[in-house]
């Protein structure tokens, strides 16, 4: 049977024509993939909060008008000359980094997320809002076949960046990770980290998250509204990591006197607000406070391999690519139980 995806002479995208303009259903010729490229027709897209980054027209060099999207998963339809592995049919993701050029000293590092050349998907080449896309053959990570394509896309961003930034911290398997919030980054962060072996403490304001904590394996839940979170944490030890998703700079720093010594705190979630730590503590305790960005196109191939070993799933709401403007305002409204994937019936 073949499974190749048969390009169309055309095909639909949500775009943002200018900044901030309402997301609209457009029409668009499809391209040919150059050199080193390939074609994918999109099967889902997760509807990321870093989508607003490109629909207001914060990201730097944007081309109007703009198609978001970074949470992609689909199917190789072409591939153009000088690639090589991938071939029509294959199953893909691509996340937040769709790509390096390999030339850079980034690059020739090894510090691929940091390429000069900038391929972040949505602003060096149209994103996965639609129903087809060009993309880079370095950004490509292969997705298992235990993975549906609803649940690899959100795993692409979110699922990498809690996946990624646990495994590169200093917690060893029995430590003590705090996960702070419990929303789409979160519930992920959850899981992981029970998967992985630690002794996971889910904090949240109030009791409503309280049953799926549970559901997901948290050993621990703290209600930031009721309990002293660092007296709570200190009791089991302090955390050796606490991976702070929750979109609140206080909470975040707050969490820092709950760290054990030589633990971390991981900003992960996006704030305009400064995170503050007291210089003596952290010297003193040997702590750091440090950000960590998604991952490489090889990182999420571990991330959804992980995924799929242990039974790892993003729960989502799916809604058809034509109602992306509604799913995004929802996503920015923070009306969205938890994940939200556009798909587009391919």
């Amino acid at each position: 049977m073949n499974n190749t995806p048969t390009p169309s002479p055309q095909y639909r995208a949500m775009q943002a024509t200018s900044p901030g303009a309402e997301l609209s259903l457009r029409m668009v010729d499809a391209v040919e993939p150059g050199h080193g490229e390939v074609l994918i027709t999109v099967e889902a897209c997760g509807v990321c909060h870093s989508d607003t980054l490109f629909v207001d027209g914060s990201m730097p060099e944007l081309h109007w008008p703009v198609t978001p999207g970074h949470e992609v998963a689909g199917r190789i339809s072409r591939v153009g000359p000088g690639v090589r592995r991938w071939q029509p049919g294959d199953r893909v993701a691509v996340g937040w980094f769709g790509g390096y050029c390999g030339y850079c000293d980034p690059c020739r590092a090894g510090n691929f997320v940091h390429c000069e050349a900038n391929f972040v998907t949505g602003s060096a080449f149209p994103g996965g809002y639609a129903e087809s896309m060009i993309v880079p053959a370095s950004g490509l990570a292969r997705i298992p076949d235990e993975l549906a394509a609803v649940d690899a896309a959100s795993l692409a961003c979110a699922g990498v960046t809690m996946f990624n930034s646990l495994r590169r911290s200093r917690a060893q398997p029995g430590d003590v990770v705090a996960v702070l919030g419990l929303g789409g980054l979160g519930h992920l962060g959850l899981q992981f980290a029970v998967k992985m072996g630690f002794r996971t403490v889910a904090i949240a304001r109030g009791t409503a998250k309280r049953d799926l904590a549970q559901r997901l394996g948290a050993h621990h839940y703290i209600d930031s509204t009721s309990a002293d979170v660092v007296g709570e944490l200190r009791a089991l030890g302090g955390a050796k990591v606490v991976q702070g998703t929750a979109a609140n700079a206080d909470a975040m720093s707050a969490t820092v006197d709950g760290l054990a010594p030589n633990g971390e705190l991981l900003v992960l979630g996006i704030t305009p607000e400064d995170v503050h730590a007291n210089p003596l503590t952290l010297i003193t305790q040997t702590l750091s406070v440090s950000g960590h960005p998604s991952g490489t196109p090889k990182d999420i191939e571990d991330t959804l391999n992980f995924a799929a070993l242990h039974g790892i799933r993003a729960v989502v709401e799916v809604v058809p690519l034509e109602a992306a403007a509604a799913a995004y305002q929802r996503m920015v409204a923070n009306e969205a139980n938890l994940r939200m994937v556009l798909t587009t019936g391919a």
